[in-house]
């Protein structure tokens, strides 16, 4: 079965709907309340066959009654639709991510997006109607794709990173990426199944309480996660992200000669033509542009120093160019040199499979969607951030921020500190959904999302929970099934081109 075959999109309704969308947020301490953990535990119970598969009707149904055979061509075919050119014309670079998510059922995961989003199309969404289908989602919502970042303010925060795979489409398809992580982290972990049941009852229920919160204020514009309000093994992470310094990442990527600072060439950072330079400076030209003008610098601020190429950094971005800049920064001072990044855009996984004119028409290209999405999840974003075009393709450009670090579950191993941690991605999440940029001018989502996604869940939170932790727990055990198919096609010369 070929997947142009299925019907694969469906069409959202996502029409301007009541007033432009208020921007809310409150500071508050990260204590979620598990108590709804026993009433759903019990109703879960009804929901789990002894080998943990999901007896209401839904896409986790339909993929167990699949002939793994069938269900094995299915996975080739969405790879091959996705990426299929991409593939032809770089196979290196797509063996080795290939390779990457062969290391672990969590690493193919992370890798597959377009397969989840293939699959969820066909799952029940009892929380979804006119307005909360059609919310920004970060589109990737995965247990790693969290970090801490210095915020417009100065401020060191802990929220929610990676904006490439971000779109507009229900609120529940971020919840579902992120619980069906968790349950393969979990088994990772080798946590019983009740443990990973109180891991994804304890962000859903995180992420049900702030959305409540948010809705019932006025004032919450400044909610974020800090060093402030956090504690545990999130502190620890920001204190540990507070310790780097743009010096040390300069020192990293770059040296001094002749009294000017340079990229050091590496393997993976090469130096470029005389015409990319060009046509790169063309594009920065073009990007300066678009970052807001309140948020711009002084002219001395973009003077370039040097450039660099980079390709396939990370699992998601095979064979993808992207280039380093440096810049001069606030002064002339070579320790206040600035870092950015100009990567070529992808499609977002959501937007391949939403078949919804309206959206697909408000971006000029992918870069502009990647930056417009950030700026309308995430409250004070980078004030570098922007779009242009290179060769006629689109551009993410974003700073090579000294605090930026990721989430590392290497070291959160006891239940108490993998649920507090989890207690503060749920807000996280809650606060994405529900608090933009001052600078988001977008028009997409004129409605208040904090509104629209609280009236959908008041008085069915324990039937949120519930979903949630069924569909983790159900997906978790089809992605591990997906994980064994996708070795033997991969070592068997199955996917085209590789």
């Amino acid at each position: 079965m070929h997947l142009r075959s299925l019907a694969l999109s469906v069409r959202l309704n996502c029409l301007p709907v009541g007033s432009k969308g208020e921007k809310i947020a409150e500071e508050t301490t990260a204590n979620s309340d598990a108590s709804p953990l026993k009433r759903v535990t019990q109703s879960t119970n009804k929901l789990i066959t002894e080998k943990g598969k999901c007896t209401m009707t839904s896409v986790i149904d339909l993929i167990r009654d699949q002939d793994p055979a069938q269900r094995q061509q299915f996975i080739i075919d969405v790879f091959d639709n996705a990426f299929g050119d991409m593939m032809r014309a770089d196979p290196e670079a797509w063996r080795g991510k290939f390779r990457k998510m062969a290391a672990t059922p969590f690493a193919f995961y992370r890798g597959s997006a377009v397969l989840f989003y293939a699959d969820l199309l066909r799952d029940d969404e009892p929380f979804a109607n006119e307005k909360t289908s059609c919310v920004w989602i970060q589109g990737d919502l995965h247990a790693e794709n969290f970090g801490t970042y210095m915020n417009s303010q100065g401020i060191l925060v802990f929220d929610v990173n990676d904006f490439d795979e971000a779109y507009v489409g229900p609120f529940t398809w971020d919840l579902k990426r992120l619980v069906a992580s968790l349950a393969l982290m979990g088994y990772q972990k080798a946590l019983s199944d009740d443990e990973i049941r109180q891991m994804i009852v304890r962000v859903a229920s995180s992420y049900s309480a702030q959305v409540t919160r948010f809705a019932a204020s006025e004032q919450t514009q400044d909610f974020a996660l800090t060093m402030a309000n956090t504690k545990g093994k999130l502190l620890d992470v920001l204190r540990e992200a507070r310790l780097l310094t743009r010096i040390g990442m300069l020192e990293r990527f770059t040296t001094i000669q002749d009294y000017e600072r340079h990229f050091t060439v590496t393997k993976k950072a090469l130096s470029i033509d005389d015409a990319t330079r060009t046509r790169v400076l063309a594009a920065f030209e073009e990007y300066v542009r678009t970052i807001p003008l309140n948020k711009r610098r002084d002219p001395t601020s973009y003077r370039i120093k040097d450039i660099v190429v980079r390709r396939g950094m990370g699992i998601g971005s095979a064979g993808l160019p992207s280039y380093s800049i440096l810049l001069e920064g606030p002064t002339e001072a070579l320790e206040n040199d600035i870092l950015i990044y100009m990567k070529q855009a992808q499609a977002a996984a959501p937007g391949r499979v939403l078949d919804d004119p309206r959206t697909k028409k408000y971006f000029l290209h992918d870069g502009h969607r990647s930056v417009i999405s950030q700026r309308a999840l995430q409250a004070y974003a980078d004030p570098w951030l922007g779009y242009t075009t290179l060769d006629g393709v689109g551009q993410l450009v974003a700073e090579v921020g000294p605090n930026t670090s990721d989430l590392e579950w290497d070291e959160i191993n006891e239940m108490k500190d993998i649920l507090q941690v989890l207690g503060y991605l749920g807000q996280a999440v809650a606060k994405i959904h529900c608090v933009s940029d001052e600078d988001s001018d977008q028009t997409l989502v004129p409605f208040s999302t904090d509104q629209a996604i609280q009236e959908v869940l008041a008085n069915r939170e324990d039937e949120f929970i519930q979903t949630m932790s069924a569909f983790g727990e159900g997906y978790g055990d089809i992605v591990r099934d997906d994980y064994r198919l996708f070795i033997d096609a991969f070592r068997n010369h199955r996917f085209p081109g590789l």
